[in-house]
């Protein structure tokens, strides 16, 4: 999936020159977390969140140091930190340096940006205009949706077993091969694992395997310090 598959489409944005007030009212009557700021011809130049309000003046959070380290900071900084807690317009608080994608964008590259950067959504972007906005809303719908449509896969006990083996094979976290028994589409997993976390991941992958209606879980955890068996 790409990002214009899931993006919103309807782009509620502000300009630079709109007041922090006109932008938070916008974000609680919508329901949003953040805006795009665009310029008078369609062009982003930033972004408004929530982060941009927790240290304001008005409500008596501005962000505290002790002396020496103002002196460490520099003139500068400070001055940075004091526009955007006492700025009235969205110019003077939003995020300028925006993370983006294009409509073409995988969805696996639009994960992984938002979690190296600690974004909750990206402007998408056709030649610098937006044309949508990628939220975490909007993989969680995707999700929703994803899982409401998967359909359900009949197979013999032989075949299921194999697609069981078949991704075992591929897990790198995956034990020795435990044994597996399927049983009118019910998987039984027995053997052991040396770390407790294998069992849920065992448990996961069996279950997501097409066919399989349940599955049983007598696996043995051996602590590899002690050879105890728990």
């Amino acid at each position: 999936m790409k990002a214009r598959d899931i993006m919103s489409r309807e782009v509620v944005s502000v300009s630079p020159g709109e007041t922090i007030l006109h932008a938070a009212r916008i974000m609680l009557q919508r329901k949003f977390s953040g805006l795009p700021v665009v310029d008078d011809a369609g062009t982003l130049v930033g972004i408004v969140t929530e982060g941009d309000f927790l240290r304001r003046a008005e409500t008596g959070t501005l962000r505290r140091r002790p002396r020496w380290s103002e002196f460490l900071l520099g003139p500068g900084r400070l001055a940075g930190e004091y526009t955007r807690a006492a700025g009235q317009v969205v110019q003077d608080v939003m995020t300028r340096d925006v993370c983006t994608v294009t409509e073409d964008a995988e969805l696996a590259d639009v994960v992984d940006l938002m979690e190296r950067n600690h974004v909750k959504r990206l402007p998408v972007l056709r030649g610098g205009k937006v044309v949508g906005i990628v939220t975490r809303r909007n993989l969680l719908r995707a999700l929703a949706g994803l899982a409401t449509a998967k359909p359900a896969v009949a197979g013999d006990d032989d075949a299921i077993r194999a697609r069981v083996i078949a991704e075992l094979g591929k897990q790198p976290w995956a034990p020795m091969l435990p044994n597996v028994i399927v049983t009118n589409g019910n998987v039984k997993l027995v053997g052991t694992v040396f770390d407790d976390r294998q069992r849920d991941a065992l448990r996961v992958l069996a279950g997501n395997v097409p066919g399989v209606k349940s599955v049983q879980d007598e696996l043995v955890w051996i602590e590899p310090t002690t050879g105890m068996v728990i």
